[in-house]
């Protein structure tokens, strides 16, 4: 074989492995990005996002299996209730297990806002779950005696509670303003879920002053509550409340943003909407280079 013929095949060689890295060089639009891992797209060393599935799913499941069940149970429908003991273990392995394995994919992936609320909202379920667990005398502190079940009726510990309601509400719209670079989707649901932790907070101090009318109609609106913290159930007696609305448009929400990453997941023809922001609200570095082209990153 001559100098000569041996130059086409070197050039072909080169040109497979071009297309071998163009193949694995996967580009995914922003919208798609933002839209499968509820995160602003940055960039990140290594090629994890190539090589592993997308958490963002699993988490989303975690929550919706905890959360749809929970909202239900607080309505009392076909006689839901019991103080959410059948759901204890979905607290725990759905709501807290699941979303923390979601927030750990989103972290190694880069994801930091995902991440976050995933674990997040991972350890609220935890906590939720753990508080209806006997070993753990939660109301023990708020009772002369030391006993648990008369602790969680006592002002001190309703108190105590709302401020921890208090911060969840704070945190997730500090969340839900994070979303406006996400999508309509995700900004939305947030937004509804910070004002049922609002009124859940609502729902706790006016227990602690003794004004239980007023914690009724809270809870009513907020429909997100149970009675894991000792909450007395005649807040649930009625079905479908105007003010449910909050917790059932956040149910409807999420599993909507899950179908569409589900739909995404395996290619489907058809995609839904989720109202991409990514676009419509510059970050910091875009309004950076626009305001100074020359600036380099």
């Amino acid at each position: 074989m001559t100098s000569t013929d041996s130059v086409p095949m070197k050039d072909s060689i080169e040109q497979t492995l071009q297309h071998i890295r163009t193949a694995e060089s996967v580009f995914v639009p922003k919208d798609v990005f933002e839209k499968l891992y509820l995160n602003p797209e940055r960039p990140v060393a290594g090629r994890l996002r190539q090589t592993v599935g997308n958490p963002t799913p699993l988490g989303l499941i975690g929550f919706l299996l905890a959360g749809t069940p929970n909202a239900i149970a607080s309505m009392g429908w076909r006689g839901a209730g019991g103080n959410g003991g059948a759901l204890l273990t979905v607290f725990i392995f759905f709501g807290g297990v699941l979303q923390i394995i979601g927030a750990l994919g989103n972290w190694m992936l880069g994801n930091t806002f995902s991440s976050t609320v995933f674990f997040t909202f991972g350890g609220f379920w935890l906590s939720q779950g753990t508080a209806l667990q006997p070993f753990y005398p939660i109301g023990a502190a708020y009772s002369a005696a030391g006993d648990n079940a008369e602790g969680m009726t006592t002002p001190g510990f309703y108190a105590t509670t709302g401020f921890f309601f208090l911060c969840m509400a704070v945190l997730t719209y500090m969340f839900a303003v994070c979303a406006v670079r996400v999508n309509v989707i995700l900004f939305a649901g947030l937004h509804f879920l910070t004002v049922g932790f609002g009124c859940f907070t609502g729902v706790y101090w006016n227990l602690a002053e003794g004004n239980h009318e007023m914690a009724a109609r809270l809870q009513k609106v907020s429909n997100l509550g149970r009675s894991e913290f000792g909450l007395v159930d005649f807040a649930v007696a009625h079905a479908l409340q105007v003010g449910g609305a909050f917790v059932f448009a956040l149910c409807a929400i999420v599993w909507y943003l899950l179908f569409s990453e589900l739909l995404e997941s395996v290619d489907f023809p058809i995609a839904l909407p989720v109202g991409d922001l990514s676009q419509v609200v510059p970050g910091m570095k875009r309004r950076r280079a626009s305001s100074d082209p020359d600036k380099t990153k």
